[in-house]
């Protein structure tokens, strides 16, 4: 039998005084014993983070695990069901109107529109099918099998029964961790991590530029289908009370014609609301995910105030989140540093 390893000399926290207070490491499996009792330890050989009071949690039951799935299915289904409806419904009551004013416009705008198209999917079924980023397996449970701060800052996840690096965050829809989770987005059925943030970020810039897009183009071709509008004469009302007969009037006779709109006019309507709606709402969203990756965070962190890791904060954080080219960056990087100094400068 080869010879025994001699136990780690470890920090100051790991000491031989009383045994009232003792815990064994889930990282290393070494005996811990400490001068008093504390509810969160860390060990000083591998940096295991351990809660004296974590207990392994037990699955989620069937029925909720089946509502997640239906959940996320369901919404699923509907984006893509809306996403099909704006392309197709846009190609069928826009583009006649784009090819009667000439070749060379329709073709342009049907380019415009594809492209849009196929960047909007692309970019959806990455940020959906990619994995959010599972963390990468990594030796726990004995010495010497652990060596020196291996686990360093690494907890215990009672849901996998894993070790769980800094920054990640157990996911109970996806029933795995995830390394530098944002948040879980039932529209793509997937988490927003590491792996797929950027898909993500990406697509909801690609829906932005879609949905600002159709909406000119419905509002647009609206204006050429509807039918006559005959306004009462202006110089009839006043300024005051006047004012607000004459808006009354404008609205009763866009509400009367519209009467008469085909299903065309009908669908252009329908899509203009739809797009300029669900333009805001992703607008604020991706302001939302902007903002926390120019601070350096994530929204998981930002609601836990205690995991929260002050990060650099500024322009330097979306450069590299893009993955800009190597000499743009550099040349982006050193400018943005140089104004950094200038104005530190200033300031002092």
């Amino acid at each position: 039998m080869g010879e025994q390893q001699p136990l780690p000399e470890v920090e100051q926290c790991v000491t031989s005084i009383p045994e009232d207070h003792e815990a064994t490491c889930w990282g290393c499996g070494l005996r811990l014993v400490f001068t008093s009792y504390a509810p969160v330890y860390k060990c000083g050989w591998c940096g295991a983070v351990t809660q004296c009071d974590q207990t392994s949690r037990k699955p989620d039951s069937v029925c909720f695990s089946r509502w997640r799935r239906f959940r996320d299915g369901f919404f699923v289904t509907v984006l893509m069901l809306f996403m099909l409806f704006v392309i197709c419904g846009g190609v069928w009551a826009v583009y006649p109107v784009v090819f009667s004013i000439s070749m060379f416009c329709g073709i342009f705008h049907c380019t415009v529109a594809a492209v849009l198209s196929v960047f909007t999917i692309a970019s959806y079924c990455l940020a959906s099918l990619k994995s959010a980023g599972a963390p990468a397996n990594i030796r726990w449970g004995s010495y010497p099998m652990v060596e020196k701060n291996d686990l360093e800052n690494y907890t215990f996840c009672t849901y996998c029964s894993k070790p769980k690096p800094p920054r990640a965050h157990h996911c109970r829809s996806c029933k795995m961790c995830v390394v530098d989770m944002d948040h879980h987005c039932p529209f793509i059925g997937n988490c927003v991590g590491a792996s797929n943030h950027r898909a993500f970020v990406m697509f909801l810039i690609s829906v932005v530029t879609s949905c600002s897009y159709a909406a000119i183009m419905t509002i647009y071709a609206s204006y050429h289908i509807w039918p006559p509008l005959h306004f009462p004469n202006l110089s009839s009302y006043g300024h005051s009370k006047g004012a607000m007969k004459l808006l009354m009037e404008i609205i009763t006779t866009l509400a009367s014609s519209a009467f008469f709109l085909s299903a065309r006019g009908i669908i252009l309507l329908y899509l203009a609301f739809a797009s300029l709606s669900v333009n805001a709402g992703i607008a604020v969203l991706l302001c939302q995910q902007l903002s926390y990756i120019y601070e350096g965070n994530t929204y998981i962190t930002r609601l836990s105030s205690s995991n929260v890791t002050q990060g650099e904060r500024g322009l330097q954080n979306l450069v590299r989140f893009f993955g800009c080219p190597y000499p743009f960056s550099r040349v982006l990087l050193g400018y943005l540093n140089k104004s950094q100094d200038n104005s530190g400068s200033k300031l002092l």
